[in-house]
């Protein structure tokens, strides 16, 4: 393929992962804006809000939120990834939490999809908030890969 057809493609893959993930509903909710996204990368914040703190006495996000967040990113990645055909789905989500994040502070994630197979995408990730050498979680997942 020429290089301008496929660069035409991953613009094409970048522009159905954003679609893809902004039309989420609880992406939506969450408030979760993607930041960037390239070649099997992804970058997505979830801003602070009162809604998302799971403990009213620190004002801390809720662990499920984080998950969510750390989700959509890798799916992201994936879907934005030059191997991938089309749609993905997780199939394996494995979070280490690391700390609390910081309350007031948006949440950052990261992904990279580092490999694929003819059927399954391997993706790492991590979140953090204001202090990126101390991240509050990060992640590995396996999701699929849809063909034709």
């Amino acid at each position: 393929m020429s290089e301008t057809g496929d660069s035409e493609g991953q613009a094409r893959r970048e522009r159905v992962a954003r679609a893809f993930i902004e039309g989420l509903p609880h992406g939506r909710a969450l408030g979760l804006k993607m930041r960037a996204i390239g070649a099997g990368t992804a970058e997505i914040v979830m801003p602070w809000h009162e809604n998302l703190v799971g403990d009213p006495s620190t004002g801390v996000i809720h662990g499920g939120a984080v998950s969510a967040l750390m989700d959509t990113t890798a799916g992201a990645a994936v879907m934005a990834h030059p191997d991938c055909p089309s749609g993905t789905a997780t199939l394996d989500l494995r979070i280490d939490y690391m700390r609390s994040a910081t309350p007031g502070q948006p949440i950052v994630a990261k992904a990279t999809c580092y490999h694929i197979t003819r059927t399954v995408a391997f993706v790492r990730a991590e979140a953090c908030d204001e202090d990126a050498d101390d991240p509050v979680a990060a992640a590995t997942a396996a999701f699929t890969v849809e063909r034709g």
